[in-house]
């Protein structure tokens, strides 16, 4: 199925479009990093598994992925604006307020087993706007694919956590 861009979205309104979701993307992960502030403190000081990456490598990683759903996002939403893909757009929305509920969760308020219902909530959120996204862009869906991949690990090692630092991060 070939796809055409809306005739409608001039190039100059595709581009305040991309850095708008750019910027959603971006004030997502800033939200989420006002509740990680301690983070690296606070996760050195946690049991680790012998598999978890190093605090470092979180940064760079997510990053990365607010750029891919940033644009994947974007790609949807040129598809005909917010009015033609609302059910795509609005899943991708909510899946953003539980990614940033999730740093607080779990670095804010130190609540393992409520940031874990939290991953779990997330993943069924970034899956559905895999599968919405792919229908309008199939380039849009696979911008998505090391995002839930990335949230699958994270889950794994927030429970992991969470069942090695009961102290740390609630029974």
């Amino acid at each position: 199925m070939t796809q055409v861009n809306n005739p409608v979205l001039s190039p100059a309104r595709q581009t305040v479009g991309l850095l708008a979701w750019l910027a959603l993307s971006f004030l997502t992960a800033w939200v989420g990093a006002v509740a990680s502030i301690s983070a690296p403190t606070f996760y050195g000081q946690l049991t680790q598994p012998d598999w978890a990456p190093p605090a470092w490598l979180f940064g760079p990683v997510w990053t990365t992925l607010f750029i891919m759903m940033a644009v994947a996002a974007w790609l949807v939403w040129r598809r005909g604006g917010f009015g033609a893909r609302r059910g795509p757009l609005l899943l991708f929305l909510a899946q953003l307020v539980f990614n940033a509920l999730w740093s607080w969760l779990f670095f804010g308020w130190q609540l393992g087993g409520w940031a874990l219902l939290d991953i779990v909530i997330l993943w069924l959120l970034i899956a559905a706007t895999i599968a919405t996204f792919w229908r309008t862009s199939p380039l849009a869906g696979l911008l998505l694919v090391p995002y839930i991949a990335w949230v699958s690990f994270a889950g794994a090692l927030n429970y992991t956590l969470w069942q090695l630092n009961p102290q740390l991060l609630g029974g």
